[in-house]
């Protein structure tokens, strides 16, 4: 029986197993012959009006507009589907990107990049379940997980366009 405080439990599981290994699998795919490389600052821009929408989200919550909240944290998931489609575009089709710079500043870069990518991983059962608990009325189970969902995503939407910023001198 489904646990009526989860109810989409096993298919927010699935989703969040399924999803970051389709992408790695997808990351070994490499089709030639498409040029995908206006893609890059595209998706940074999504990531950086991801970051934005977040922070309207929660002081629209904190001023009592729900369903400002609401609408605007549904665009936020289908604009992190939308940089995520981007991304595996760009990557299947495109060699490659290393950064070049060195000492100090690779130091940060791989800080932020390895803090990235593995929150970006975390953060999407957190941002499906707090999105389920608020579908299903939980709005106090919505509240507590919200409470590390926002500040991880808004981390991963800002970490995401800081990447780009720092690798795009190195774009072929």
């Amino acid at each position: 029986m489904e646990d009526n405080k989860e109810p989409h439990r096993k298919l927010i599981i699935a989703l969040s197993i399924l999803i970051p290994i389709v992408v790695a699998v997808l990351f070994k795919v490499q089709i030639k012959g498409y040029d995908f490389s206006f893609l890059p600052p595209i998706y940074a821009t999504i990531n950086g009006i991801t970051a934005v929408l977040l922070v309207v989200s929660f002081v629209a919550i904190r001023n009592k507009k729900r369903f400002l909240h609401e609408t605007i944290n549904r665009f936020c998931i289908f604009l992190s589907a939308a940089f995520l489609i981007m991304y595996v575009i760009y990557h299947m089709t495109s060699e490659p990107t290393t950064f070049g710079g060195e000492g100090v500043m690779k130091t940060i870069y791989l800080i932020i990049l390895i803090s990235h990518i593995l929150l970006s991983v975390a953060v999407v059962p957190m941002i499906l379940f707090t999105f389920s608990r608020a579908l299903a009325g939980n709005f106090e189970r919505h509240r507590r997980l919200a409470k590390f969902t926002f500040p991880v995503w808004l981390y991963v939407a800002i970490t995401g366009v800081l990447v780009y910023i720092m690798i795009s001198p190195y774009y072929k």
